[in-house]
């Protein structure tokens, strides 16, 4: 079993402060990385088929509907590079300024069934993302999720947001 994270849960009452968090990581992030992300739409806007973005139903805090957006992975090189590289959710950033997403929490899953997933708001990034990516059974992932809903706290959120780009990185390598 991949290794936890091993901070001690705080249980302080922190929601504003996790908001704080996404709303100022997500306007940070969109801001730098708006060029980029502009280039990535208009190279799966060109290439064949239709658009650059998606936008996949899942279900948000306390069973919420919503609309996750992503780029359209799978479109070419272009779209192939992107999931490889764990960038095709970079415009989930919108969700999380709009309130439907956190930058930290369970990955959304359409049609989710499992209560205790929604109790936090879905995330870009997770406690599993950054163990060890998709190598884990489902049922490992899903403990991991479980995990990270009855134990977050403010600290484990900056650790997993710390860990996030090296696991990415990790992901792509072949």
């Amino acid at each position: 079993m991949p290794l936890l994270l091993h901070l001690p849960a705080r249980p302080v009452p922190w929601p504003s402060a996790k908001r704080v968090l996404d709303l100022a990581g997500a306007v940070l992030l969109l801001g730098v990385l708006l060029v980029p992300l502009l280039l990535i739409a208009g190279l799966l806007y060109v290439a064949p088929g239709a658009g650059a973005l998606v936008r996949e139903p899942a279900a948000g805090l306390a069973g919420r509907p919503y609309r996750a957006w992503r780029f359209r992975a799978g479109k070419g090189r272009a779209g192939a590079a992107l999931e490889r590289c764990a960038l095709d959710g970079l415009p989930q950033l919108l969700n999380v300024v709009r309130g439907e997403m956190s930058l930290v929490g369970p990955r959304p899953q359409p049609g989710d069934d499992r209560p205790e997933r929604l109790l936090v708001r879905p995330g870009m990034t997770g406690l599993w993302q950054v163990s060890a990516r998709s190598d884990l059974p489902w049922e490992e992932m899903d403990l991991l999720d479980r995990h990270y809903v009855e134990n977050h706290w403010l600290g484990m959120d900056l650790a997993i947001l710390a860990r996030t780009p090296r696991a990415a990185w990790r992901h792509r390598q072949p």
